[in-house]
């Protein structure tokens, strides 16, 4: 079978028993995404960086795709949580880089007055692959060097 798109556990969680995402319903946009080890998320305080949650997944998509990492739509009102970035970005080439081999993570506040377990395996997000296009002007040609944050690197 052609590998499209999809998901691989990537390099460092092979011996972790990671799930890889799953659509739970036939019309669901999204794939759940576990998370991959149980972290806190403390309560938020101004100035304070976000939570990284690790995944242990890594996405393959076909050049003129991206994967949209989401909230789950209870996560604010359930357990405070929103994502730093309202939603994440994964492009293609992020796939198997140098830094991290293309693992992504989701990056939490907690907005909640008490710190937050997450425990292996808790549904953290979902993520949904999406088509993109490029203007007629488009000259792009860098390279991905790196993980997390290297896009202008």
């Amino acid at each position: 079978m052609k590998k499209v798109r999809g998901f691989e556990v990537a390099k460092g969680f092979e011996d972790k028993n990671i799930n890889l995402p799953v659509r739970k319903t036939k019309y669901s946009a999204g794939y759940d995404v576990e998370a991959a080890e149980d972290c806190v998320i403390p309560a938020y305080k101004f100035g304070q960086k976000p939570t990284l949650v690790k995944t242990g997944i890594k996405a393959y998509m076909p050049e003129d795709e991206f994967l949209m990492l989401c909230n789950r739509s209870s996560n604010p009102f359930k357990k405070g949580l929103v994502l730093a970035n309202s939603i994440g970005v994964i492009d293609c080439d992020f796939y198997e880089n140098p830094d991290n081999d293309g693992a992504f993570m989701y990056a939490f506040y907690n907005f909640l007055d008490k710190d937050l377990e997450i425990k292996k395996g808790d549904i953290i997000g979902q993520a949904i692959f999406q088509k993109y296009y490029v203007a007629d002007s488009d000259e792009a040609e860098g390279k991905r060097m790196g993980g997390f944050g290297s896009t202008n690197k």
